[in-house]
């Protein structure tokens, strides 16, 4: 897989050695670099193949942040990511609430750039993957997903589907507790949101604050189940489709 990008920056020189970075990646196809958002984003409208954008924050008129909204709310947000390459991290909580794949401090090495460069090529191969119907007679994309990547401070996680027990929704935070992991992934992103991500047959929502993996259940009863040394209490909400999976529990 080849990935079309471009690269954003108002510095000469640091736009010049992403570029040099770009060009020395063999899965990354640079098709332009711009010195400045406004020129990026005509280039967006006129090229419908473009994929990545390795987009500076700091810079006139429209900035990296700004750029990366209009994606966000254009019907691009999935086809379109953004890793931004700044000298600012403050800029990073910023950079996760509009779901960018990554957030390189300058300056950065080739090595970080390109384990970024790394990130956005699972992703692609992730869509492409999801994208692709399954052959007649093969089974369902939700019997054959075996991860999901979720936003981790300043990288993307990649999380196998069998190692979630639960997770728990805190406002604009989740907490995913893996079966292998000590202490609890914490994410930037809503429980509805990741709920989407995972196969709707192997995950159960107990509660507007927690999703449980049928797997890890050790027991039951109509109120409540249990995993590992966590009991978690079904809401009245959803108490109709905790009875269903009873049901199938009952011999």
């Amino acid at each position: 897989m080849i990935i079309n990008c471009i690269a954003v920056d108002d510095e000469p020189a640091a736009l010049n050695l992403v570029s040099s970075y770009i060009n020395q990646t063999p899965f990354l196809q640079l098709s332009a670099k711009f010195n400045n958002a406004l020129d990026a984003l005509q280039h967006m409208h006129a090229n419908p193949g473009l994929q990545l954008i390795f987009l500076d924050i700091r810079m006139a008129d429209l900035n990296g942040v700004e750029l990366a909204r209009i994606i966000e709310q254009s019907d691009k947000r999935k086809s379109l990511r953004v890793i931004f390459t700044t000298a600012y991290d403050q800029y990073a909580l910023e950079g996760f609430r509009v779901d960018a794949l990554d957030y390189l401090v300058k300056p950065f090495s080739f090595v970080d750039f390109s384990k970024a460069a790394a990130k956005a090529y699972d992703y692609f191969v992730m869509m492409e993957g999801n994208q692709n119907p399954p052959d007649r007679g093969s089974p369902q994309i939700d019997e054959v997903k075996q991860y999901v990547y979720v936003k981790v401070e300043h990288q993307l996680v990649k999380v196998e589907i069998d190692d979630i027990r639960y997770i728990e929704g805190l406002k604009d935070y989740v907490k995913i507790y893996l079966r292998q992991a000590e202490k609890p992934l914490l994410t930037l992103t809503s429980l509805k949101k990741l709920q989407e991500k995972l196969p709707a047959n192997q995950f159960l929502r107990l509660h507007r604050s927690f999703i449980v993996s049928t797997s890890a259940i050790k027991s039951a009863t109509k109120t409540s189940v249990l995993i590992g040394d966590t009991t978690i209490y079904v809401s009245e909400q959803f108490k109709e489709s905790f009875n269903e999976f009873l049901s199938k529990w009952v011999l």
